[in-house]
């Protein structure tokens, strides 16, 4: 029998590991980015074309490479970082496989210029598919300039399975910013086909904060600072105010990398325990130096789940940080020193002699030989109060009778006070017919449990609705067919509110602009990612526009919808969620009929356009089985 084991040529070897660490056009600018910081540039350039489908570039400042080590770059393994197993254990760089550069000239075709400082004349290299197909030198300034182009035009299943150009540049700008948030002393600039998206320049970790995200999140951080033997937790925290249902922005970065980890993320959240409401998240930005030998990178090519080998007391370290940092801003009370006019209160003086307190009291006083008789007297003019009972009272009184049935309820319970004031007298007597009146011997349809459910007999049981889920399904549904209608009214507001938009939120924005048009929202570009609201959907009214709008931005993106009756669906349903009635509020029985006939007319009754059931039905016998012992 022959021999079917055999060794795989490099190049589909390269483009298997190419499958793990090149996914998409992020994850080149990601792993090149993390090359220029390595190689010490303090200036890096990130131009992007068609987001990263035609062409990626990165320049940088660094070292550069000498015409050797450029050529051994693109090989299998070849790194810079790490010389023998041990040193996986004290990592400081970024990368360490030596994997990227052979993964991308995989799946691409890569020109790379790069000098080093000592050298006058730098080299060019080309490769397409790890093939070389050029090498020679070339006149280039200190560092490494690399052109990424027609990524995975020989792999088309993957190229065919890329997102749309919004959310690949969406994917890329996330990318981008995780990098740029931990080297604040490193200047970046991104460029979107031709178009500057970022210009960053040298600063400190809240610049570049308040840079990357908008000014108006300075004014919600709090700084957290603490140190340990273990580890050093700083960066800032989120106020409760600033708590949001979509999107926050949370960041954990360890040893200057960015890192994913629930579990830390568990601590945060529980620092807020009952500051936020249910359902909403802080933001957060935290840098964690633990020492390198306590932490393992190399769980995953993408480098972003790290093991911590004290992880419940780092757990308890970060959790005593954020409350300290949320305590100190919501419980301190600020200290007036301005003293002027206020009274004076003595300083204890312990070289000054206190007398004993001494009780004086009255040894001859007995109660029960004292008359203690209560005199009471009548107020003056007391009589002038009586003076027309016999005459004017009962002629007030026959007038209110004669006045119809509208008349009384309002002489009787809204301007009661008016007639206390003039005078005149209403007994109990003459508004309880009022208000027995007022009852309808008639018994309600359906009943309204905690203001969250409505109960109501059917012929199988008892069915329980979920008020706040039935008004989203039957919202949702009027703004789609509004929609399609095109009948949606845009009310001009008459104080315009100001939204910011990040960078990356602005291209989500840029796409979904002509739908919210649609939906009635009137939008402004002030510049520099502001926009002023002129304009809301009629029948919204009390809503805050601003978190509205940015909930649907944010919708949107994690969606990721790219067909514009997919963006419809998900602006309506965001705006749906913010529209509905709230569970908890109380309802009329006229108001729960209309809500269920509402209900039934919709085209999905069962569930929420997101998926959550919306009636429940307990059926007879199982009501009756409550009842047998």
């Amino acid at each position: 029998m022959s021999d079917i084991i055999q060794l795989l040529p490099d190049s589909v070897a390269n483009q298997i590991a190419a499958g793990e660490v090149i996914q998409r056009p992020a994850s080149v600018i990601k792993e090149l980015v993390e090359n220029a910081i390595d190689a010490g540039a303090t200036h890096i350039d990130v131009l992007v074309v068609d987001a990263g489908r035609t062409s990626i570039q990165v320049i940088d400042d660094g070292k550069g490479m000498s015409e050797t080590d450029a050529r051994l770059s693109f090989e299998r393994h070849a790194t810079s970082k790490i010389r023998k197993a041990d040193d996986l254990f004290s990592l400081r760089t970024m990368g360490f496989r030596g994997e990227a550069l052979a993964s991308i000239a995989a799946v691409a075709q890569v020109e790379l210029k790069t000098r080093m400082a000592s050298e006058d004349l730098g080299t060019h290299l080309s490769i397409a598919g790890s093939r070389f197909t050029g090498q020679e030198p070339c006149s280039c300034p200190v560092g490494s300039n690399f052109l990424v182009e027609n990524l995975f035009f020989n792999v088309p299943a993957r190229r065919k399975f890329l997102k749309s150009n919004t959310t690949e540049l969406n994917n890329i700008i996330t990318a981008f910013e995780r990098i740029v948030l931990v080297y604040p002393q490193i200047s970046f600039t991104l460029h979107s086909n031709g178009t500057e998206l970022f210009n960053l320049r040298s600063c400190s970790y809240r610049q570049r904060i308040v840079e990357v995200f908008g000014k108006r999140l300075n004014q919600d951080l709090l700084p957290i600072d603490v140190d340990t033997t273990l580890c050093h937790i700083h960066g800032f925290v989120g106020k409760p105010e600033a708590a949001r249902k979509k999107a926050p922005h949370q960041y954990f970065f360890v040893n200057e990398r960015y890192m994913k980890h629930p579990y830390f993320h568990k601590a945060v959240l529980t620092a807020f325990d009952r500051l936020i409401p249910q359902g909403e998240q802080v933001p957060y930005f935290l840098y964690f130096d633990v020492p390198a030998e306590n932490i393992d990178v190399n769980i995953h090519p993408t480098k972003t789940e790290i093991k911590f080998e004290n992880e419940q007391a780092i757990w308890q370290i970060l959790l005593a940080a954020v409350k300290e940092s949320v305590g100190r801003f919501n419980d301190i009370p600020a200290i007036d020193f301005d003293t002027e006019g206020k009274p004076d209160i003595p300083v204890f003086n312990p070289n000054t002699g206190t007398a004993a307190p001494k009780i004086d009291f009255n040894p001859n006083y007995n109660p029960f030989k004292q008359s203690s008789s209560v005199k009471t007297s009548a107020p003056d003019g007391w009589e002038e109060l009586y003076t027309d009972l016999g005459s004017g009272g009962e002629i007030r009184q026959s007038k209110l009778f004669d006045q119809n049935e509208d008349e009384m309820i309002t002489s009787s319970l809204g301007t009661g006070t008016n007639a206390v004031e003039e005078g005149s007298i209403i007994p109990s007597a003459v508004t309880q017919p009022v208000e027995e009146s007022l009852i309808e011997d008639k018994a309600p349809l359906h009943y309204q449990y905690k203001g969250c459910y409505i109960m109501t007999a059917v012929k199988s049981g008892l069915m329980i609705i979920d008020q706040h889920r039935a008004h989203i399904r039957i919202l949702y549904e009027e703004y789609l067919r509004r929609l399609s209608e095109h009948k949606v009214h845009s009310q001009k507001v008459l104080f315009p509110e100001m939204v910011q938009f990040s960078v990356s939120d602005q291209v989500v924005l840029d796409q979904i602009l002509p739908e919210m048009a649609e939906m009635g929202f009137q939008l402004d570009s002030l510049g520099g990612g502001s926009y002023a609201v002129n304009g809301v959907p009629a029948g919204i009214e009390g809503l805050n526009v601003v978190t509205l709008i940015g909930d649907m931005v944010a919708s949107a993106m994690e969606s990721g919808a790219s067909a514009k009756e997919e963006i419809d669906q998900a602006l309506a349903l965001s705006l749906a969620r913010n529209a509905a009635i709230p569970q908890g509020q109380v309802l009329s029985g006229l108001e729960m009929d209309n809500l269920v006939n509402e209900l039934f007319a919709c085209g999905n009754v069962n569930y929420t356009p997101s998926g959550e059931p919306v009636i429940a039905i307990m059926k007879q016998q199982d009501i009756e089985h409550l009842f047998h012992s």
